[in-house]
C-alpha cells in the first residue's frame, strides 16, 4: 500500500500479492529482480513465505513441486526477458505435470516497451506460450479484471501453469480494482448414465483394468479409489510418474507403467479387453509410445479433458469429463454392496509382477553401489509417508520398477523428463511437510545442474536427503548412442567431489563406495539436522535393471 494525503491506496503490486493470497499461494519462490519490487514487497504482509534461490530454474522447479504435492499453487518470481528464459523450465514442467502455478515477470517500463530496452522482450507471447494462460498486465484500471482470469484459467479444468508480464512503472500505480474473482469453474458432474457404462465396461469383462494417473492424485481420493477397485474386483495400474496413486502393497496393483516398467505391465495392459483410464492424459510414455489402449481394448476415459480425437489414438467408447473424485463418488454410489469373487488370474498376475519388479538381485560385488540393492534399503529403513523425489536418468529405471509407495502423496517427479528437478523439489518438499523424511533421488548430471541449491535449503531449514548415483556420465544419452550404433560422443563427464560441494554449502556429505556402506550413511543422513547429500558411486557399465554389468 502507499499513502496518499493521509490515506491508504491500494497498489497494483498489493493487488496480486492480496489475490495470491486467497488463491492459497503461500509460497514465492525468486531471484529478485528490480522490475517487481512492489510486489516482492508486498508478498510478505498477506503471509505469503518469500525464498530467495540461486537461480530461477530452481525456483520454478521448487513452486512447481509445491502445487504437484499439496494442489495449491506457488508462485514463481523472475525479471525480464533473463529470469522468463531460466523460468521456463518449470513452467514447461508444470504445464505437462497439469500443477497449478503462477509465474510473475518484471516487465520494462510501458514507455519503453518495443525500443529494445534492456532485457526486453515479448514475454507472454513467448515464454508465455508454454503456459496454458499468459498475459501482459499494462493497465491498472483492468489490472484485476486480468488478475482474475488469469487465476480461473490456472484452476479451471484441467490445471496448468499461468504467467503474467508486469511493467515495472505499473506495480506502484494505485488502482481502484475490487476483490479479484479468483475461484475456478467447477467442473460438470459425471452424467449417471455414464457412470454406469463405465462401470458396466469394466464388470462385463474377462480381463478388466482401471489405469490411474494425476487426475486422482490432484483431488486426493486414493482411498476412493482402492474402494472401488476392491468392490469391483478391478486390478489397478499407475501411469507414469504417478507410482502413490494406488497403494502399491495392494494385492490388485499390477504396477507403473513407462520407462522403468517390469515387462509385465506393458503386458497386461495391452491384453485388457476393458481399460477405465481415470485422471490420466495417456501420455507418450505412460501408453509405450501410443501403444495403449491397444485396438482390442474396449476402453472409458474419466478426466477433466478426455481426449476423444486424438490422432494415432482410437476414441474411448466412453468419454466422461469430470473431476476423478466426483466420478469416483458417483461409482461407488451406483456399484454393488458385494464384490463378485476375486479372478483367480489376479493373484497369478499379482505375483508375477512382483517377480519381475525385484531390482536388488544377482551377484554384483563393486565396484560402486547396486543400484536395486540402494532401492531395497531404502524400502526398508524409510517411513510410510517419505516423500521421493527424482530427476531424469537411468538410474531413475530402479525405484521405478522397484521402490513400492505405501501412502499417497509421496512421490514427485517431472513428467517432462527435465534434468534438475530432484533436489529443488525435495527443498520444496521439506518446506511444505518440515515434519517428513523427504529423499531425492539424483545423477551426477542433473544434480550437478541444481546443486547450488543446497545452499538455499540450508538457509531455509529445510532437511532434504540427496543421494547422487555418480556413473561420471549422460548415461542414458550413451545408452541411445549405443542402441542406435552411434559413437559416444558428449556423454562423457569430469569427476566432482560431491560431499566438498556439500560441504562448502553447508551441508552434511557423505561418501559412499559400496554397498555396506549405505544404510550406515542413510540412517546418519536421517538423523542430522542438515541436509545431506550421498555421494554414491556407480559403476558405468549399469544401464538398467534388465542389464547388469559383470563385476
Amino acid at each position: 500500500m502507499v499513502r496518499s494525503a493521509g490515506r491508504s491506496v491500494r497498489t497494483v503490486g498489493r493487488l496480486i500479492a492480496e489475490a495470491l493470497a486467497a488463491a492459497g499461494v503461500r509460497f514465492a519462490f525468486t531471484v529478485p529482480g528490480e522490475s517487481f519490487l512492489s510486489v516482492l514487497e508486498a508478498l510478505p504482509a498477506v503471509g505469503i513465505r518469500v525464498v530467495a534461490t540461486r537461480h530461477e530454474g530452481g525456483a520454478a522447479f521448487m513452486a512447481e513441486a509445491v502445487g504437484q504435492l499439496t494442489g495449491r499453487p506457488a508462485a514463481v518470481l523472475g525479471t525480464r526477458s533473463v529470469g522468463a528464459s531460466n523460468m521456463a523450465i518449470g513452467i514447461h514442467t508444470a504445464r505437462q505435470n497439469s500443477t497449478p502455478l503462477v509465474a510473475l515477470v518484471g516487465q520494462v517500463e510501458r514507455a519503453f516497451r518495443g525500443r529494445e530496452a534492456f532485457q526486453e522482450v515479448e514475454v507472454a507471447d513467448t515464454i508465455g506460450g508454454l503456459a496454458k494462460w499468459a498475459a501482459e498486465l499494462s493497465d491498472p484500471a483492468s489490472a484485476g479484471d486480468v488478475l482474475g482470469e488469469g487465476l480461473r484459467a490456472m484452476a479451471s479444468g484441467r490445471p496448468g501453469p499461468v504467467l503474467l508480464a508486469l511493467p515495472e512503472d505499473v506495480l506502484d500505480e494505485p488502482t481502484t480494482a475490487a476483490e479479484v474473482d479468483w475461484r475456478p469453474t467447477q467442473p460438470a458432474a459425471a452424467k449417471p448414465d455414464a457412470v454406469r457404462a463405465a462401470l458396466a465396461l469394466l464388470v462385463s469383462a474377462e480381463r478388466p483394468l482401471i489405469l490411474a494417473g494425476g487426475g486422482v492424485k490432484r483431488a486426493r481420493v486414493g482411498r476412493l479409489l482402492v474402494e472401488l477397485a476392491e468392490r469391483l474386483a478391478v486390478p489397478v495400474m499407475a501411469a507414469w510418474r504417478r507410482p502413490d496413486v494406488f497403494p502399491n502393497d495392494h494385492p490388485l496393483y499390477l504396477g507403473m507403467t513407462g520407462y522403468g516398467a517390469p515387462p509385465t505391465v506393458r503386458a497386461r495392459l495391452e491384453s485388457a479387453d476393458a481399460l477405465l483410464v481415470l485422471g490420466c492424459r495417456l501420455s507418450e510414455v505412460a501408453t509405450f509410445g501410443y501403444r495403449v489402449p491397444a485396438v482390442t481394448t474396449r476402453w472409458a476415459h474419466v478426466d477433466l479433458a478426455p481426449r476423444v480425437e486424438r490422432a494415432g489414438l482410437k476414441r474411448p467408447d466412453i468419454a466422461i469429463p469430470a473431476d476423478a473424485g466426483d466420478f469416483l463418488a458417483r461409482a461407488l454410489a451406483e456399484a454393488g454392496a458385494s464384490p463378485p469373487p476375486p479372478r483367480s488370474a489376479d493373484a497369478v498376475e499379482r505375483a508375477a509382477y512382483l517377480a519381475a519388479s525385484t531390482v536388488d538381485g544377482g551377484a554384483w560385488d563393486g565396484p560402486g553401489v547396486h543400484p536395486g540393492r540402494v532401492v531395497a534399503t531404502l524400502q526398508r529403513v524409510l517411513p510410510r509417508d517419505a516423500v521421493l523425489t527424482t530427476d531424469a536418468g537411468n538410474f531413475g529405471l530402479w525405484p521405478a520398477r522397484g521402490y513400492r509407495f505405501l501412502a499417497g502423496g509421496t512421490f514427485l517427479g517431472p513428467t517432462s523428463g527435465a534434468m534438475g528437478y530432484g533436489l529443488p523439489a525435495a527443498i520444496a518438499a521439506s518446506l511444505c511437510l518440515p515434519g517428513q523424511t523427504v529423499v531425492a533421488l539424483v545423477g551426477d548430471g542433473g544434480f550437478a545442474m541444481t546443486m547450488s541449491e543446497l545452499e538455499t535449503a540450508v538457509r531455509e531449514g529445510a532437511r532434504p536427503v540427496t543421494l547422487v548415483f555418480d556413473n561420471r556420465r549422460y548415461g542414458t544419452i550413451a545408452m541411445h548412442q549405443r542402441r542406435e550404433g552411434r559413437a559416444e560422443v558428449g556423454v562423457e563427464l569430469g569427476p566432482i567431489d560431491f560431499v566438498a560441494v556439500a560441504e562448502a554449502c553447508g551441508a552434511l556429505g557423505l561418501r559412499v563406495e559400496s554397498d555396506a556402506q549405505f544404510e550406515p550413511a542413510l540412517r546418519a543422513a536421517l538423523a542430522d539436522s542438515r541436509p545431506a547429500v550421498l555421494h554414491l558411486r556407480l559403476d558405468p557399465r549399469w544401464v538398467s535393471p534388465d542389464q547388469q554389468p559383470v563385476s
